[in-house]
């Protein structure tokens, strides 16, 4: 047993540099699809009706999404459909319709199709968001998260007081978002300001297990370097996997009926897989060899 984990021990010494290359692949492809995605679409992200105006009608009546997609697909600009069921028979009680079209016209288009008028608060909710509105949203919920990573990165830099773990951690949280991102793009996700706020709390899991990690390594004396590495990833793959179990579980309960709380926990699912490869792997990799090299 001794032995096996000796052999373990050498290969993590020679090839940790080497487990960089997956990380800075991942961030490089990262970085070429959301230029790319930017480029034709004026935002690093698809935004919902919240972040870019349109109109959002809930009717509260059994209706097949798919046939509404199917008749009203050329009449009402990006048209998207959601069912609300309810979360024991998984039976429809609702189902939300989003355009980009304003609310007195798909109000107009959805009773010509459904044959009976919508009555808000009756058997209907209608929200109507402006576009300038929904852009001022958006720009104050980016305006906030770069406040919270400038504050995380001077908190980080006071803990640690030395450049290259500071900007390890910073570097892994970063990578944490900018991956998240483009999987939510590639996936089709349309993003709230809910969304966005879900991308904070990932930077707050993110720089977790990065100072964990980090204070382990560089402020713990007892035991090898490796050995403090690994006392480190059980602590926190331990609390990552925690987390990640507890999310898709919550994810699977609402996502019959919740679009709000179904977009932060698939955000914050996603994220959290990625907080295990750079964490695990990016910062580990810039860490080790940081301490190698100052004889810690």
């Amino acid at each position: 047993m001794e032995e096996e984990n000796q052999i373990k021990k050498n290969w993590h010494d020679k090839n940790y540099k080497k487990l960089l290359i997956i990380p800075v692949i991942l961030l490089l492809f990262s970085f070429v699809y959301l230029g790319i995605f930017y480029s034709q679409n004026g935002s690093f992200i698809k935004k919902d009706i919240s972040l870019q105006g349109g109109t959002s009608i809930t009717i509260y009546n059994q209706i097949n999404p798919e046939d509404l997609e199917t008749a009203l697909g050329d009449k009402l600009e990006e048209l998207t459909t959601r069912e609300i069921s309810d979360l024991i028979t998984r039976e429809q009680k609702a189902i939300t319709i989003e355009t980009t079209t304003d609310a007195e016209t798909t109000k107009q288009i959805l009773e010509d199709y459904l044959g009976y008028e919508l009555i808000s608060g009756t058997n209907a909710d209608i929200i109507s968001t402006g576009s300038s509105f929904g852009e001022s949203f958006y720009n104050q919920l980016l305006l906030g998260i770069l406040i919270a990573f400038i504050f995380m990165a001077i908190v980080v830099f006071i803990l640690f007081r030395t450049l290259v773990p500071s900007t390890a951690v910073i570097i892994s949280a970063f990578a944490d978002i900018i991956m998240t991102l483009t999987l939510v793009n590639i996936l089709g996700i349309k993003m709230s300001g809910a969304g966005i706020i879900a991308l904070v709390m990932l930077i707050g899991y993110s720089v977790d297990t990065d100072i964990l990690l980090t204070n382990r390594i560089l402020k713990t004396q007892e035991g090898s370097l490796n050995k403090r590495i690994f006392g480190a990833f059980k602590t926190g793959i331990t609390m990552t996997l925690t987390s990640l179990f507890a999310m898709g579980i919550a994810l699977l309960v609402v996502s019959a009926f919740s679009e709000t709380l179904t977009q932060i926990f698939t955000i914050l699912v996603i994220g959290l897989v990625f907080d295990i490869l750079n964490t695990w792997i990016t910062n580990v990799s810039i860490i080790k060899w940081y301490a190698i090299k100052k004889g810690r």
